[in-house]
């Protein structure tokens, strides 16, 4: 009797246990459900909250910039070559010098940036062993974070009076040495996804070539940079773009003086420069000099955008598929 009372309460403990054990794990699947539900709307939120930003962005630079173009021929704004907002009377709005300006820093920039960018991509990629790779590349990419204010005054401390002890003739305030800057400052970029770029062509292909009887030499620059094409493109496009929309070096070692001409050594005033400036403060708010900032910040996204775009299109134009 005693011996059926234990195998009774026995049974009953193994079933208040397999009961408590299924109860924990669907509380536990309820819980992992709701999580599973949850997680996607979260990321969805994120996801909108960038997309509406961006679409915010956009929207006040097209409102502002339309308030600029009631009170500023849309006309002198693109064709005239003066660029005088401060005058004290009927100022001149055209953005021409600003944008040469800017496209001469950014065209010194690129010719320093390509060869230097590419030959360590070539280098790193092709010639560096694993431990050398692991030394040089995070130095290079050291460059990449260092505040842009610092990169202004190397600029105009340290590269300008150098250039000067060379061209006698080289202001003070010039494009030559901002560009020179800025072009160290993008080598990073180009460097780091060119040797990516680069490292994804398929060993295979290198060892057919050197089967084939081609030096080293060869295979880099015949068979790998043309394989990794798409990508030394894009990033070269990437980092006009980064150029074109470079401010604290510009706005410290360029100048404040916008000219239109393509002479290297005379003070300049970029687009992003002159957004600096007018952002200081001085201006009231609702004056035209004020709208102006929109219709140039509207200009330079113009500019960066069609950047990207040529980026994502060479990407795809020259994507070569292993």
């Amino acid at each position: 009797m005693n011996h059926e009372r234990g195998v009774n309460v026995g049974d009953e403990n193994v079933n208040h246990s397999i009961q408590d054990l299924i109860s924990k794990k669907f509380k536990k699947k309820r819980a992992g459900f709701s999580f599973e539900r949850l997680v996607p709307i979260l990321l969805f939120i994120t996801a909108l909250i960038s997309v509406l930003t961006t679409i915010g962005i956009v929207l006040t630079l097209i409102f502002e910039t339309i308030t600029f173009f009631t009170r500023v021929s849309i006309v002198e704004f693109l064709t005239a070559k003066k660029w005088f907002p401060f005058s004290e009377t009927h100022g001149s709005y055209g953005i021409l010098p600003l944008v040469t300006g800017t496209l001469k820093v950014t065209g010194i920039a690129i010719l320093v940036a390509v060869p230097i960018g590419i030959a360590s991509a070539i280098y790193l990629s092709e010639y560096a062993t694993e431990k050398t790779k692991k030394i040089i590349k995070p130095i290079l990419e050291v460059l990449a974070g260092i505040p842009t204010i610092v990169y202004g005054y190397f600029a105009l401390t340290f590269v300008t009076p150098i250039l000067r002890n060379v061209m006698p003739g080289l202001e003070i305030f010039n494009a030559l040495s901002p560009g020179i800057v800025i072009g160290i400052m993008i080598i990073p970029m180009i460097a780091s996804l060119s040797e990516d770029a680069m490292s994804s062509v398929p060993n295979s292909i290198r060892e057919g070539a050197l089967g084939l009887g081609s030096t080293k030499f060869e295979v880099a620059f015949k068979v790998v940079l043309p394989s990794a094409l798409s990508g030394i493109i894009a990033s070269i496009v990437l980092a006009v773009s980064r150029a074109i929309g470079e401010t604290m070096i510009v706005t410290v070692a360029g100048g404040s003086t916008p000219t239109l001409t393509w002479d290297v050594t005379r003070s300049i005033q970029t687009m992003t420069a002159y957004i600096v400036q007018v952002s200081q403060g001085d201006v009231g708010y609702g004056t035209t000099v004020y709208y102006s900032i929109y219709a140039v910040g509207m200009t330079l996204f113009l500019f960066t955008l069609i950047m990207n775009f040529i980026a994502q299109f060479v990407s795809r134009r020259f994507r070569e598929e292993y």
